[in-house]
């Protein structure tokens, strides 16, 4: 039975440090939030601030929903020890702390994708591809987003599979993202990967 519902698309990259500070990359994720609010898409992030939090201010400006999936135990926890906004329309207290809130994170997400980055985002993208989920690199945003094929081809020998993207243009990408998520349905299983290849879905 197909199940319809409109497409949750999160947004993790750059909470802190350089990443945040160029204005390109900036404006490149505040127009990727105005465009998948656009679609009618739901806009998901890790209710942090940096990239994600520019991409947010987007989503609200063209009028999208926006959920925000907090590391914290509370809305104190959340605006006074981890210093982050409380910006989005719906915020989720976890409660798990930050590698525990990134699973939450992209297990709720159709697609995800991927601004600058640090170490915190390479976590986030490392689970997203173990687990199969469609995945889409914002090239020429700093960090992680132009090394992301050397990670996977060369020091991790890898391939880069068929529902990962990559554009520099935050149309063309969201395009492209549909079309992944539409071609390559979600793994049945939390280790798809070995389950559903057995059984001739993966």
């Amino acid at each position: 039975m197909a199940y319809h519902h409109k497409l949750k698309i999160g947004v993790m990259g750059s909470a802190s440090g350089p990443q945040t500070e160029g204005q390109h990359a900036r404006s490149v994720a505040r127009k990727l939030g105005q465009e998948i609010a656009r679609r009618g898409h739901i806009f998901i992030n890790g209710a942090c601030p940096g990239l994600p939090y520019d991409s947010l201010l987007g989503a609200q400006e063209a009028g999208g929903l926006t959920i925000g999936i907090s590391p914290a135990f509370s809305e104190y926890e959340h605006v006074n020890e981890y210093l982050s906004p409380h910006d989005n329309d719906i915020i989720l207290y976890t409660g798990q702390g930050f590698m525990e809130r990134d699973i939450i994170n992209i297990r709720s997400s159709d697609g995800i994708i991927i601004v600058g980055g640090g170490i915190g985002t390479l976590n986030e993208f490392t689970i997203a591809y173990d687990e199969g989920r469609p995945l889409a690199i914002l090239t020429n945003t700093g960090g992680i987003s132009n090394a992301i094929p050397h990670i996977i081809e060369n020091l991790c020998k890898r391939t880069i599979p068929p529902n990962m993207v990559f554009d520099d243009d935050p149309v063309k990408l969201l395009d492209k993202l549909e079309i992944a998520i539409k071609a390559f349905p979600l793994l049945i299983h939390e280790d798809g990967r070995v389950k559903d290849m057995r059984q001739g879905r993966g």
